[in-house]
């Protein structure tokens, strides 16, 4: 995680750790709904994999990795975690996330402006595009693309010619919630992981406000137990036939399957 935060200065050190303090403080969020996770199953997960998208499709998980020289695209079988097919990245790009969209894959990279269209089936690369700033997260509503860049920004982007379409500011009750991670659309909602936080908020995307969080403090303390390497929570997946909810995050030995249940 030091790669984001170097170069923002003390000032930008401070903003982060307090605004994390926040974020892992249920009663900081207390404003709308919490809920908590409870886990249903788990399946093995790359301890190496820095993930930073997350998508279930077709029975199989299609996970995009991130740091420079290590970044990939890959096609796992979630009962095991073994990785049926992997597309590495050039050393100069950081991978980011990633969405599926008519029969085709789109990966965003960190800070070089560039993203990556694949073929589904093959996992060829197709094609490539630009976007102005930072790549953070990608998900689609089934029509547009909508990116995340680490600001309380999401934007909207037409899958053909990928141009922007249109922005949604996200916001809480206590103000803008900027951080905003990797993505992914369930049940007409956008879930967005909070960047250095234990913490999913669920945003309406069609005002932007934040519905409600979802708490995962407990079961990001439970990776770190068995697995102290473990980096921050990143990665939501959704399953829309069996309407199951997959997590995980960044170097974590586990993808976990959880249910929603009532923070306590």
């Amino acid at each position: 995680m030091w790669w984001r935060i170097r170069g923002q200065g003390l000032l930008g050190v401070w903003i982060v750790a307090v605004l994390l303090l926040c974020l892992e403080s249920v009663p900081c969020l207390a404003a709308e709904t919490v809920q908590r996770a409870q886990v249903v199953a788990s399946y093995p997960h790359d301890p190496a994999a820095f993930t930073q998208g997350l998508v279930f499709a077709g029975g199989l998980l299609y996970e995009g990795t991130g740091l420079y020289g290590e970044s990939s695209l890959r096609r796992v079988r979630l009962a095991d975690g073994e990785v049926l097919q992997q597309v590495d990245l050039e050393s100069r790009f950081f991978g980011e996330g990633i969405a599926l969209l008519r029969g085709r894959i789109f990966q965003l990279t960190w800070r070089e402006g560039t993203g990556f269209i694949y073929d589904l089936e093959s996992l060829e690369k197709i094609g490539e595009f630009t976007y102005p700033g930072e790549g953070w997260g990608l998900t689609t509503d089934g029509t547009y693309l909508i990116m995340s860049d680490g600001s309380s920004l999401l934007r909207f982007l037409d899958p053909e010619t990928l141009e922007p379409v249109g922005t949604l500011q996200v916001r809480s009750s206590r103000g803008e919630v900027t951080l905003l991670n990797e993505l992914e659309y369930i049940n007409g909602e956008i879930w967005a992981n909070i960047w250095l936080s234990s913490v999913i908020c669920r945003i309406d995307p069609q005002s932007g406000q934040v519905l409600g969080w979802i708490d995962l403090q407990q079961l990001s303390a439970a990776e770190r137990e068995g697995n102290p390497g473990a980096d921050v929570l990143n990665g939501i997946a959704w399953d829309a036939e069996a309407e199951r909810i997959f997590v995980t995050g960044k170097l974590w030995s586990r993808v976990y399957e959880i249910r929603l249940v009532p923070a306590d």
